[in-house]
């Protein structure tokens, strides 16, 4: 079993405390995407990834420092228990769609940071990444019915699976091909 992620708020009150400027969703989407396109989860991974090298290396067992880690672990886990960070169902319809359009924001940024101008991707993982460029750009609704709850719902786990399919092209990929060698 992977390890938990930290909470939304501990990681939006780590964002503020070192003066970052990003919502735990936008952070956790660019660590993701800085995981899935082949980047290190290392204690200088912040600095890397917001392309700060002011920013202090992680402390070893802060939030940040968790999260790095369970979603690292997520990443890797075979049973494909990778979770979104973003806010619960109890949420209003707007605030969990605003929060799953930045995760994209953030994960887009950090996925071409880490993978480079062109990527080892499979024609899935092209249409996969496009998708998730595209709900970057969107905005949210302001609300909605049952079938709008559904759809986010649907869209949620699209994410989530396209993170996992990026993440084997990009990280797992090369890294088997390596071993083969």
């Amino acid at each position: 079993m992977s390890p938990e992620l930290p909470s939304l708020r501990e990681i939006d009150d780590a964002s503020r405390s070192l003066g970052l400027g990003v919502d735990a969703p936008e952070l956790h989407g660019a660590l993701c995407g800085w995981l899935a396109g082949g980047g290190s989860d290392g204690p200088d991974w912040l600095g890397k990834l917001l392309v700060d090298a002011e920013l202090p290396a992680i402390v070893e067992g802060s939030a940040l420092d968790r999260m790095a880690r369970a979603s690292a672990a997520q990443l890797e886990d075979h049973s494909f228990e990778f979770a979104l960070l973003l806010p619960d169902d109890d949420a209003g319809l707007a605030e969990r769609s605003g929060a799953l359009f930045e995760w994209c924001r953030g994960f887009l940024g950090a996925f071409g940071l880490a993978a480079g101008k062109d990527p080892p991707l499979s024609d899935e993982s092209r249409e996969a990444l496009a998708d998730i460029a595209r709900l970057a750009a969107a905005s949210p609704q302001d609300d909605g019915d049952e079938e709008d709850e559904q759809a986010l719902a649907e869209i949620e786990e699209f994410v989530r699976v396209a993170t996992l399919l990026l993440h084997g092209d990009c990280a797992l990929g090369p890294r088997h091909r390596k071993n083969l060698n």
